[in-house]
């Protein structure tokens, strides 16, 4: 199957995945301008912000890059995020993906920033230099 090319950009902010327990209330420091997501499970608490605003001590995984996909898309588009991952799995790249109702967001951790942009330019998707 021969999915559409993509173009994406990639954030200026080094990002953060922090984990809270299920109940905590949402962290005071969350709520600023810039990309930022918040998903609440049975199991935890989950918050994606920029790494500049994570106090110490908080648990966390830094060091992430994010990827904007520059859509809107459609629901009923098939294979959008299948397009990135199929051929950086292959890579041997991990992607942490997030979801809005527009578009998709797609991180990989920074030390494989460099490889992960190789991949998709080489499936011919298009990637804009950081804002």
């Amino acid at each position: 199957m021969d999915f559409r090319k993509l173009s994406m950009r990639i954030l200026a902010d080094r990002m953060a995945v922090c984990r809270f327990e299920p109940s905590a209330p949402l962290p005071d420091w969350i709520d600023q301008p810039g990309f930022y997501s918040i998903t609440r499970t049975a199991e935890a608490l989950s918050v994606v912000c920029s790494a500049e605003r994570v106090p110490p001590g908080t648990e966390s995984e830094t060091g992430w890059r994010c990827f904007q996909l520059l859509g809107p898309f459609n629901f009923s588009e098939i294979g959008i995020i299948y397009s990135l991952t199929q051929p950086l799995a292959e890579s041997g790249v991990s992607v942490f993906v997030i979801s809005t109702f527009d578009t998709d967001y797609l991180m990989v951790k920074e030390n494989n920033l460099a490889k992960a942009i190789d991949v998709l330019t080489a499936e011919g998707h298009q990637v804009k230099p950081e804002d």
